[in-house]
C-alpha cells in the first residue's frame, strides 16, 4: 500500500438528477470549460440537459454522457481548486468510464461518445417494458444460493455491490417469481427483518444476457478508438468485469468493457483491490451510491456531490 495514496470512485447511471454540476459550472472555470468541451462534442447543449427539467435526463442515451460529463468537471475543479491528486480510480458501470477518463487511459472526448452510443444501444436491445431490475438488500447475503435460485429463470445477477446488496436483473414478467425464489432459499423466518427486495425504476435490463445482442456493435465502437487509447495508465482503474485492475493491453481493456455490458458489476471485488492500495477513497459524482458500499467493509469513503460538499472537504475552516 502507498503512503498517502488516494482513491477516487465514480458512480454510474442512476446518480443523475436535475442542477447536477451546476454549482461547480458557476463557481470553478474549468468546470464550466468542460461542460462546453463536452457540449461541441456531442453536438447538444450537455449544460442546459444538466441543469434543467429535461425528462431526456432520463433516458440512458443522455444520461450516461451527462454523467460523465457531470463527474469529469467536478473532478478538473477539484484538481484546480483543491489540487486534488488520486492515484487509483474506479466506477461503477457507466461510471468506469469516467474512472479511465481520470486516469487519462481515454480521452474525454472519445469516453463521451463512446458511452453516448453505449447509451442507445443499451437501451434499444430489449423492447420497452420487456425487462426489469430489482435489487436485494440484506446482511451478508450468500451468493451461491442467490444464483442457484436464479439458474433456470431469465433472470441474472446484475450487481455484487457489496455483502449486504446485489441487484439482479432480466425478464420483467419473471421478477415476482425471482423474489418467491430468493424468499425460499435464504429462509422464511423474519424475512421482512432479514431484506427488503427493491424493485428498480429502469429503462432495461442491464448487465444480463439480454444485453449480449449488443457485444459485436459496441466492441466496433470501442476498436474505432483503440489507438487513442493509453493501456499504460488503465493499470490503475478497476474493471467491473474482471473484478481486479484493468491489464496494460487496449485489446483487453475493450473486451473487458464490451463483457461488462451483459456480465455480473462485480463491485465488491473492485473495492476489495482498491482498499488494498488505500485506505482514502472520495466518491465523486451527482450522488453517493457508493459510500455506503466502501462503510460494509470497513473504509470510510468521503462523498463530494456539491460544491459546498468539495468546500467542507478542502477548506473546512471557510
Amino acid at each position: 500500500m502507498k503512503e498517502n495514496a488516494i482513491a477516487a470512485v465514480f458512480p454510474g447511471q442512476g446518480s443523475q438528477r436535475p442542477g447536477m454540476g451546476k454549482d461547480f459550472y458557476d463557481n470553478i472555470d474549468i468546470s464550466k470549460k468542460t461542460y462546453e468541451e463536452a457540449s461541441d462534442v456531442l453536438g447538444w447543449d450537455v449544460a442546459a440537459l444538466c441543469f434543467g427539467n429535461d425528462e431526456r435526463l432520463n433516458l440512458t442515451e443522455f444520461a450516461q454522457p451527462c454523467i460523465v460529463a457531470t463527474e469529469i468537471a467536478m473532478l478538473r475543479g477539484l484538481r484546480e481548486l483543491y489540487g486534488f491528486k488520486a492515484q487509483y480510480f474506479g466506477g461503477h458501470s457507466l461510471g468506469e468510464y469516467t474512472g479511465l477518463v481520470a486516469a487519462d487511459a481515454i480521452p474525454f472526448s472519445e469516453a463521451l461518445k463512446a458511452v453516448q452510443t453505449r447509451g442507445r444501444l443499451m437501451q434499444a436491445a430489449t423492447p420497452p417494458g420487456s425487462g426489469g431490475m430489482a435489487a436485494l438488500i440484506g446482511a451478508d447475503l450468500d451468493l451461491e444460493k442467490i444464483r442457484a435460485s436464479l439458474e433456470d429463470l431469465p433472470i441474472d445477477v446484475a450487481n455484487i455491490n457489496s455483502t449486504s446488496q446485489v441487484v439482479i436483473s432480466g425478464q420483467a414478467d419473471s421478477i415476482a417469481i425471482a423474489e418467491q425464489r430468493l424468499i425460499l432459499a435464504l429462509g422464511t423466518e423474519g424475512i421482512k427483518d432479514k431484506f427488503r427486495f427493491v424493485p428498480l425504476n429502469v429503462s432495461a435490463p442491464f448487465h444480463s444476457r439480454f444485453m449480449i445482442t449488443i457485444r459485436d456493435t459496441f466492441r466496433d465502437v470501442l476498436n474505432s478508438i483503440a489507438l487513442k487509447l493509453n493501456p499504460a495508465n488503465a493499470i490503475r482503474v478497476t474493471s467491473n468485469y474482471s473484478g481486479a485492475f484493468h491489464t496494460a493491453n487496449t485489446a483487453k481493456i475493450i473486451e473487458a468493457l464490451v463483457a461488462q455490458v451483459s456480465n455480473s458489476v462485480k463491485w465488491r471485488d473492485n473495492m476489495k483491490v482498491l482498499a488494498e492500495k488505500t485506505k482514502v477513497v472520495y466518491e465523486i459524482g451527482p450522488n453517493r451510491p457508493l459510500k455506503k458500499f466502501f462503510e460494509s467493509i470497513d473504509i470510510p469513503c468521503k462523498s463530494i456531490t456539491t460544491f459546498s460538499s468539495a468546500r467542507r472537504a478542502f477548506s473546512p475552516g471557510e
